[in-house]
């Protein structure tokens, strides 16, 4: 073989190392700087939309981190703010807020129980991890393998346990229980697989969906506790199962999609229970052997990906508005991420990370690609036509070229109507202090202490709220994700008498402050910071002014019934 060349030893060598350390750059710039360099790479040079402005990045961060628009002082704060750093600041300081314990458990609860019910006990422990910023790997192992004997975190118990009651005088849906473990935990929707391998996804086989059938088969709801809690009876032998398609009878132990099979353990006659069965207190045993602790340590196991990718590409759904592998729950490999190397990047570093989620969705927030507007924009210095029609050219969901619309969920939209209205600024008269036997206080302990006390100044409105989740969340057991306008929505803004009672005029709301002004431009102005968090334009100044000159005596109630109009907007119900 011919020796190479010095000068090609020296060419290849230089390009080695400028090669390395340009990846060593790379490597050591924070998350989201990496996120937009492996979103950007993927186009190839095509255009990208402009960033938003900052009032479609106020309103954005607010419903996204904390679920609710900015109040109209913290509007004006922000929009009169020139600072570089601002949007930095801002994140941080909505993430070191009380409110964002509260929007994280809101999410992670519907994620998780799709509205199917809810429990003080549980959204108080929700509520408990976000503020600790527990670990998601530690939050899942709580919730698959409850300690009832733990009462900060026995209530995660709810997430089973709903699943394991009777409905009317049908059995326990064991089926549903195992493929909303695969979905909302793995990414995985194994239901087509209880049968026979799946039909149409090739990586989904019958033995994923009855290794963790087995271990949820065997457990069941504890009648004797007044919270949140499962039991677990003795597991003694493998499940035996065969496909539907031929009588080849196979049997599979305990196990997680994609990971060795967990030995049950046998024990001498006797030494079964670690506690044994109390017929008098009505307690169940406790066997030795817990096939739902085991199924959660793999489950969470750091170096089980289907876990950390799951969770990785649910944040990053939460805050883009579509999942980098989408549908959510339909990881398999005919179905990739949009992105691999970033999904890969994501669970990559949360698990390095300790599955903080804070820290994930501060840096996505962080990132371009975040923060760019919903609006076809050019960047700055290309804003002619042609840039324009490229740019739309190149519309697709799953390019994150321009930031997705999403829907408000019912929380966010309710909060987002009493914030918008002024509700949270007209005075409460005060309520009596209860009297007290004793004048010892006593520390709130825990978390059933907790959830008993009330949660925010908003629960004056729990009947309204009621309302807004009629009219607006999905059906129990119905994924929320995708904008879907419904009928019952659209009168329940034209006509619930609550909700249009919220607009009357009262001390400190909105419709008292805009009636307190004594020109049409402060008026639109006020308006339009207040309900869309941005000032309005000379057209939107203009119409107002048009309207309150025919209103004539009657000017409280046209200022009604434009705020009515622009809390009814497309603008107001989606986060854009």
């Amino acid at each position: 073989m011919p020796m190479m060349p010095r000068f090609s030893r020296w060419t290849v060598a230089v390009s080695f190392l400028l090669a390395m350390t340009r990846l060593s750059a790379i490597a050591s710039e924070p998350l989201h700087s990496r996120v937009d360099a492996l979103i950007e790479a993927k186009l190839g040079g095509k255009p990208t939309g402009g960033l938003a402005d900052d009032a479609e990045f106020l309103r954005r961060i607010f419903l996204d981190l904390v679920g609710r628009i900015p109040s109209t002082a913290e509007a004006r704060e922000f929009l009169n703010v020139s600072a570089a750093d601002k949007r930095e600041k801002l994140i941080d300081r909505l993430l070191a807020s009380d409110e964002f314990p509260r929007r994280m458990t809101e999410q992670i609860h519907v994620m998780l129980m799709e509205r199917r019910g809810e429990h003080p006990e549980w959204l108080a422990y929700l509520r408990t991890s976000f503020e600790q910023n527990k670990p998601w790997d530690v939050m899942a192992r709580e919730m698959i393998s409850p300690d009832p004997k733990n009462e900060q975190t026995r209530a995660a118990a709810f997430f089973l346990s709903k699943r394991l009651e009777n409905y009317g005088q049908n059995p326990v849906d064991y089926p549903i229980l195992t493929r909303d473990v695969g979905r909302l935990l793995l990414g995985m929707d194994l239901q087509c697989a209880q049968c026979h391998d799946h039909l149409f996804i090739k990586d989904y086989k019958q033995a994923d969906f009855q290794g963790m059938y087995v271990v949820f088969l065997n457990a069941s709801l504890r009648s004797d506790a007044k919270f949140p809690a499962v039991t677990e009876k003795l597991l003694t032998k493998k499940i035996e199962f065969q496909s539907v398609f031929n009588t080849d009878k196979k049997e599979v132990g305990p196990r997680v999609p994609g990971r060795a099979e967990i030995t049950i353990p046998t024990f001498a006659k006797g030494e079964e229970f670690a506690e044994p069965p109390d017929p008098k207190a009505k307690t169940p045993g406790r066997p030795k052997f817990s096939p739902l602790e085991h199924l959660a340590n793999q489950i969470t196991a750091a170096d089980n990906s289907p876990f950390a990718r799951n969770i990785a590409n649910r944040i990053w759904f939460q805050l883009l508005g579509r999942g980098l592998v989408h549908p959510l729950d339909l990881h398999h490999s005919e179905n990739p991420p949009s992105h691999p190397e970033l999904l890969d990047l994501l669970a990559r570093e949360l698990i390095e990370h300790k599955f903080d989620l804070k820290w994930l969705l501060r840096e996505l927030a962080l990132s371009r690609t975040y923060q760019r507007s919903s609006f076809v924009i050019s960047p700055p210095g290309d804003s002619s036509q042609e840039q324009q029609d490229r740019l739309k050219a190149e519309l697709r969901p799953d390019n994150y070229i321009v930031a997705l619309e999403k829907p408000l969920s019912s929380e966010q939209l309710f909060r987002s109507v009493l914030q918008a209205t002024g509700q949270f600024d007209v005075a409460v008269p005060a309520q009596p202090t209860p009297a007290t036997t004793t004048t010892e206080s006593k520390p709130e302990n825990t978390v059933a202490e907790k959830s008993a006390k009330p949660q925010s100044p908003e629960s004056r409105f729990d009947p309204i709220k009621q309302k807004f989740l009629k009219a607006f969340a999905n059906p129990p057991m119905e994924p929320e994700g995708d904008f879907a306008p419904s009928l019952r929505a659209a009168l329940f803004l034209m006509n619930d008498a609550d909700l249009l009672k919220l607009l009357d005029s009262q001390p400190g709301n909105l419709l008292a402050r805009l009636q307190t002004l004594d020109s049409p431009e402060k008026i639109a102005e006020e308006l339009y910071v207040s309900v869309l968090s941005r000032f309005p334009s000379q057209d939107e100044v203009a119409e107002l002014t048009n309207q309150l000159q025919h209103a004539g005596v009657k000017k409280e109630f046209a200022l009604k019934q434009f705020a009515w109009a622009l809390l009814a907007s497309t603008e107001f119900c989606v986060n854009h």
